[in-house]
């Protein structure tokens, strides 16, 4: 993948299935964490049209905003805060239907209705980042998702 992003066709099972090897492409030949991380967030956004899909970086006891496609965000999230910082603490996906049922969310925009959060994880298995994506409609993510999204996550095991 270079400049240029193909787009299956279909439903949201093939358009990852299209989408995986493209970016996994592009971060085998880039070194740079946050490059890959930007291009991974617009190429996301580009083919589902989310409302918000980026990434938190771990920065000592907090999350900090990376590279995202969307409106501003929350620059800062507190380990064990929000569906982010939650995500962190636990070390695993959270899949949210409803962010506003969903005790100490951190409302980052009104617009945002449900979310995903995977951690990326080190050669080592620790958290280094969490890829964050909100949805305007409420239970927007599922099986599908957290599926490739979790293998997305894994592309970056080697780019600490």
């Amino acid at each position: 993948m270079a400049e240029t992003l193909t787009i299956a066709a279909g439903d949201k099972a093939a358009r990852y299935a299209g989408l995986l090897p493209q970016l996994a492409s592009l971060l085998e030949h880039e070194a740079d964490l946050i490059a890959g991380m930007a291009n991974v967030a617009s190429a996301l956004a580009s083919t589902f049209g989310w409302h918000w899909v980026g990434f938190y970086r771990v920065a000592g006891a907090e999350l900090v905003l990376g590279p995202f496609a969307g409106p501003l965000a929350c620059t800062r999230i507190p380990f064990g805060r929000g569906v982010c910082g939650t995500a962190w603490a636990q070390n695993a996906t959270l899949r949210v239907d409803d962010v506003d049922a969903f005790p100490g969310h951190i409302a980052c925009s009104s617009l945002s209705r449900s979310e995903i959060v995977v951690p990326l994880r080190n050669a080592a298995g620790a958290v280094i980042a969490v890829l964050d994506v909100d949805a305007s409609e409420l239970a927007a993510f599922d099986e599908i998702d957290q599926h490739y999204l979790e293998q997305l996550a894994q592309l970056f095991a080697n780019k600490e």
